[in-house]
């Protein structure tokens, strides 16, 4: 078999096993992300330079990031890049390449054909809410590989199934695919659609819309563009690379020269109109994963929590007694739920737990 055909397998092959990420590098066999842990695929074959350069010019070609006139010049310069790759018969899949030692190395995750619902992701009800927000700022964060792209894709869908407007989100790349349902849709992708976030979130404003989806804030211009955009009246939602609502606050910020950061709080504090925050953790029978999650929503108690640095770390507290009405709750709030649904084991519980010891005791005394 040839080094294209055993990839091709081997893309199969971790479809089938629900894996969900494939790893090619040189000096080893591809392998598999499973639960949680890489292994190998069996009987790959060690890869090696060449064959990771055969496969990197598959990846470009596909998605048309090169042409057969120009990819050996692309190879040449790349050092890193964030595309799709599309197998026939199969699906889509996000890629990401880097150079590693004079070799390239590449990841591909699989994307769903169907975009799935609040409720299959395991995301609380309150989440219909939120995407139905009219206008301001919504926030997801979380690590690398939490699922912030599947959330935010609910969240376009949900609101192209219930509202009839108009969605332009910015990617880099393009995941999940959308059609117009009640809304129009246009997906632009950074790098074959538009230069940047920048610019494309500055010409999309002029294309009369009512959602912007940001795939990524990466500099203070496209976070100050975007807050602008919120107060103006348009629903923005972007991704935020943080672990819970209080480092999402305080990372926004930080974006900015600690001179303009009180200024950006209270802008901040003004627009957020929920943050909705994720990890992936392990299932308690060892099949997959599941999800927990934080989410705040702006109350005028929240506001004075973001825009005050001095009263942020209050703002779990205000979080966890804002569930009944508002729907909110902190992480360690659905680990408990979690854990005593037998869904995730007490170890992984105390692990992810904001504060293992508060955690442990309000396990016994609730």
């Amino acid at each position: 078999m040839s080094i294209l055909g055993a990839f091709k397998e081997a893309l199969r092959v971790a479809h089938e096993r629900k894996a969900s990420d494939l790893h090619v590098s040189a000096g080893g066999p591809m392998r598999l992300r499973i639960h949680g842990e890489v292994v190998p695929i069996e009987d790959s074959p060690t890869l090696n330079s060449d064959q990771l350069a055969e496969i990197t010019t598959e990846i470009l070609l596909n998605a048309k990031k090169a042409t057969p006139g120009n990819v050996a010049e692309v190879l040449r310069q790349l050092t890193e890049m964030d595309c799709s790759y599309s197998l026939a018969g199969l699906g889509r899949f996000r890629a990401n390449i880097c150079l590693q030692r004079g070799s390239f190395s590449a990841v591909l995750r699989g994307i769903p054909d169907v975009i799935p619902s609040f409720e299959q992701l395991g995301l609380p009800p309150v989440l219909e809410k939120i995407a139905m927000e009219d206008r301001g700022l919504i926030l997801v964060t979380g690590t690398t590989g939490s699922g912030k792209s599947s959330t935010m894709a609910s969240m376009v869908d949900y609101i192209n199934r219930h509202r009839r407007q108009k969605i332009v989100t910015i990617e880099d790349p393009i995941e999940f695919l959308h059609r117009d349902i009640g809304s129009i849709v246009i997906q632009r992708e950074v790098g074959s659609d538009t230069h940047g976030f920048e610019q494309a979130l500055r010409a999309a404003l002029r294309q009369d819309p009512d959602v912007v989806l940001i795939g990524e804030m990466r500099d203070r211009v496209t976070v100050d563009v975007a807050l602008q955009a919120a107060e103006t009246g348009h629903l923005i939602m972007a991704t935020v690379h943080t672990t819970d609502s209080v480092r999402g606050v305080t990372r926004f910020a930080s974006v900015f020269e600690p001179n303009e950061q009180l200024g950006i709080r209270k802008r901040l504090s003004e627009v957020l109109r929920a943050m909705v925050s994720q990890r992936l953790l392990p299932r308690a029978d060892g099949k997959g994963q599941v999800l927990a999650v934080e989410v705040l929503r702006h109350t005028s108690a929240i506001e004075e929590c973001i825009a005050d640095p001095d009263k942020t770390q209050e703002i779990v507290r205000l979080i966890e007694d804002g569930g009944p009405v508002y729907g909110t709750q902190s992480f360690d709030q659905n680990l408990t739920d979690l854990h005593r649904k037998g869904l995730i084991t007490l170890e992984v519980a105390m692990a992810a737990a904001t504060s293992p010891d508060d955690f442990e005791r309000n396990l016994i005394f609730t």
